[in-house]
């Protein structure tokens, strides 16, 4: 599910936090397990941290970053969406509980980059350029014996722009 930006940003987090405890209780009523997409381009960073907490509290099993259509104005006045960004993903692992998993999703197009957002604490990535990324490793020799990966710094990451 994709949370209510509107209601988010307007500061209704009783709404919200019944919408997703609502769609969370029919997903798992069903054994199937709920992924809540914050949009986080659209988002202050209390938003985010407010959103991770709600759920922790209602152990929805998954949140993510956005669903990759979140085009905002960029400031060169392009519209586009940054994607999963390292400062992003840290301050959802920060604020997230313990049982709930982090999907990476926009912005992701190379190998380097999704060890990036490994790193700093996602457990699933969606991106558009998966068979990129898979050829990368494999040329990498990942997958095939053991092969020590070195992650690039986050930091470099972040000032990259990535």
């Amino acid at each position: 599910m994709v949370v209510n930006v509107g209601k988010v940003l307007g500061g209704d987090w009783e709404y919200v936090t019944n919408e997703i405890r609502a769609v969370n209780d029919a997903v798992v009523k069903h054994g199937a397990a709920l992924k809540v997409i914050f949009e986080n381009d659209f988002l202050a960073d209390h938003h985010i941290v407010h959103l991770c907490k709600i759920c922790s509290i209602l152990s929805a099993a998954f949140v993510k970053t956005s669903t990759g259509y979140g085009f905002v104005r960029q400031p060169g006045g392009l519209y586009a969406y940054r994607g999963a960004t390292v400062p992003q993903l840290q301050l959802m692992r920060a604020n997230v509980g313990p049982n709930v998993h982090i999907k990476a999703a926009g912005g992701i197009r190379t190998l380097d980059e999704l060890l990036v957002a490994m790193s700093v604490g996602a457990s699933r990535i969606g991106a558009s350029a998966t068979e990129a990324i898979y050829q990368e490793a494999v040329a990498r020799g990942i997958g095939t014996i053991p092969v020590p990966v070195m992650l690039p710094s986050p930091r470099k990451a972040q000032h990259d722009g990535k």
